[in-house]
């Protein structure tokens, strides 16, 4: 399953800490975007549904029929990425149109173009817009999670691999 969610990028910290917000007993999705936003700075509901979402694709929180718990597993910054980039939409597609030449985040974004959904382009009245947005934030989150480098010109691969933790 991949997830189209791409909330606004945070560190690794700020994951962690939305992560403990939610209990390892399952509970609804409304309570545990409570629990993120009395745990963190995060103001609105439909941005902590988004990091509750998000921290599922990554395998930090699981879903079960009575709701949203805690996994137990303390994935490392190399799990992550991989995570990142098998279940977030998007996100395998941008790593593999980078090569060694940085480009920036709307060159990536054409890369991106032809995979994003009809329904997701006929959903916003400026899709390429949103999907621009989406595309920077995946990139971002890539970054933190060693899958790509940024410099001064733009998004990378890492030159020989992934980047240092």
């Amino acid at each position: 399953m991949r997830y189209k969610v791409a909330p606004p990028v945070r560190s690794r910290a700020f994951l962690e800490t939305v992560r403990d917000a939610i209990p390892l007993v399952p509970d609804s999705e409304a309570d545990c975007c409570r629990a993120i936003q009395t745990a963190t700075d995060v103001s609105d509901r439909e941005t902590a549904q988004e990091y509750l979402v998000f921290l599922q694709a990554l395998g930090l929180v699981a879903e079960s029929q009575r709701g949203y718990y805690r996994t137990r597993t303390d994935p490392d910054r190399t799990a992550l990425g991989t995570a990142f980039e098998e279940s977030v939409f998007g996100a395998d597609v941008l790593i593999a149109a980078l090569g060694p030449e940085p480009v920036d985040a709307d060159a990536a974004f054409d890369a991106l173009r032809g995979e994003v959904p009809r329904w997701e382009r006929e959903r916003h009245a400026d899709w390429e817009a949103v999907w621009r947005e989406r595309t920077g934030r995946l990139l971002e989150w890539a970054v933190l999670f060693g899958l790509v480098e940024k410099t001064a010109a733009g998004y990378r691969r890492p030159t020989g691999g992934r980047t240092a933790p």
